[in-house]
């Protein structure tokens, strides 16, 4: 329900501030205000997505919890959406979530509302440390095995030992 609500509202708030822009500026302004918006956010949108994504890559090579930078590019993602969608409101909530202090509150007013059943943490075997008194003796068995004998390949397409 609250999404037929904003399917609804948000279309009817362009609306009116068109007709209201419009009208105190002109039709010509009022497109060039919006072509403007959406070539500011797509160059808004390219920075901070850089940005984002750099913290994301460190974040995951730390081996740290990539939930923030991966919501702050959610969020870029969806700012940029909203830029790139014609309208004034659209715009001024876009030009909002590109602003990081305003994506960090939201972030966290997400997070106080999200409940994380279970989380578990995977380590390569590169990353692992040996446990225990034994430092970084291995203990293991081996086995040789000889290998078979190469076979060769005629012209015809015939194998020959």
């Amino acid at each position: 329900m609250p999404f037929l609500l904003l399917f609804i509202a948000i279309p009817l708030i362009e609306i009116a501030l068109f007709i209201q822009v419009g009208s105190l500026l002109g039709l010509g302004w009022t497109l060039l205000i919006v072509v403007l918006t959406a070539v500011l956010g797509t160059s808004l949108l390219r920075r901070q997505g850089r940005g984002v994504l750099m913290q994301l890559q460190r974040s995951l090579g730390e081996l740290n919890d990539p939930t923030e930078p991966l919501a702050h590019g959610a969020m870029i993602i969806l700012a940029g959406a909203l830029l790139l969608t014609p309208g004034f409101f659209t715009d001024a909530v876009g030009f909002l979530l590109m602003v990081p202090k305003v994506r960090e509150a939201a972030f966290q007013q997400i997070r106080k509302r999200m409940v994380v059943a279970s989380s578990a943490t995977f380590q390569s075997a590169s990353y692992r440390r040996p446990t225990g008194d034994r430092g970084s003796v291995i203990d293991g068995d081996y086995e040789e095995i000889k290998p078979e004998p190469r076979r060769t390949q005629g012209p015809s397409g015939w194998t020959r030992d």
